[in-house]
């Protein structure tokens, strides 16, 4: 199993929030290279890196962010948070992404969201699924839909979609364990996904559990900036 740390950006600093809520912000840097630089001096290859200002805004705005860190260190990165258009997908693929993250858009405009796929390739996106109660959730889990997870993934499987990460909102950020049953069932529905664990993890028991029951990846956040887990003791996994 992979591990992959998250970087979260307002004005472009590194940031945490609790349950997606922007008046619950934590700063943990300034300057989120030197986050990434220590991320990949511990052997990591991956990076999740979300644009919160993005997110707000409906469109991307920290990809100078991204683009610093493309260029200086060699971490593979998945970038996301306000891609609505297709210009967007473009910057962020352009600004050196190896993954354009998405997330809503999936939810809410199936048509764009698949003329994409066409586009620039599926293998260029990662999906992510916010959850609630199985029940897919959009809009900063502001609104919760009657789609459920499994039809969800299913569908975009079929559309070509390889990688997909799963965050229980009623978890992200709360350091009080992963949705492991959750992603037991995902997994035992959809053995052939590139399936990333993502919210709630607390400590290193945690990480051993969602690799026991067969995650590829799992998204890290608030657990390592709040020192549940070290950067030292996740060098098992790489």
């Amino acid at each position: 199993m992979q591990i992959i740390p998250a970087i979260d950006i307002i004005d472009g600093k590194c940031v945490r929030l609790t349950e997606g809520d922007y008046s619950q912000k934590k700063i943990y840097n300034e300057h989120p290279l030197e986050v990434a630089k220590e991320f990949e001096g511990a052997g990591l290859q991956r990076l999740h890196l979300v644009d919160l200002d993005g997110a707000k805004a409906g469109a991307v705005k920290n990809w100078k962010v991204l683009e610093t860190i493309t260029s200086k260190t060699s971490l593979i990165i998945d970038f996301g948070g306000g891609i609505k258009q297709q210009e967007d997908v473009k910057i962020v693929l352009n600004s050196g992404a190896a993954f354009a993250t998405v997330g809503s858009i999936a939810v809410k405009d199936e048509t764009k969201f698949v003329s994409w796929l066409q586009q620039f390739g599926a293998d260029k996106f990662l999906l992510g699924a916010d959850v609630k109660n199985e029940k897919i959730a959009v809009g900063g889990w502001l609104e919760t839909t009657d789609i459920w997870i499994y039809d969800f993934i299913e569908k975009y499987i079929n559309h070509g979609v390889q990688q997909i990460f799963c965050t229980d909102v009623s978890k992200d950020g709360r350091l009080e364990g992963p949705s492991t049953e959750l992603y037991k069932n995902i997994l035992q529905k959809f053995p052939q996904l590139h399936f990333i664990a993502s919210g709630g993890v607390s400590s290193m028991k945690d990480l051993d559990e969602l690799a026991e029951i067969g995650c590829n990846g799992a998204i890290v956040g608030k657990a390592i900036y709040e020192g549940r887990v070290t950067l030292n003791e996740l060098k098992k996994f790489s």
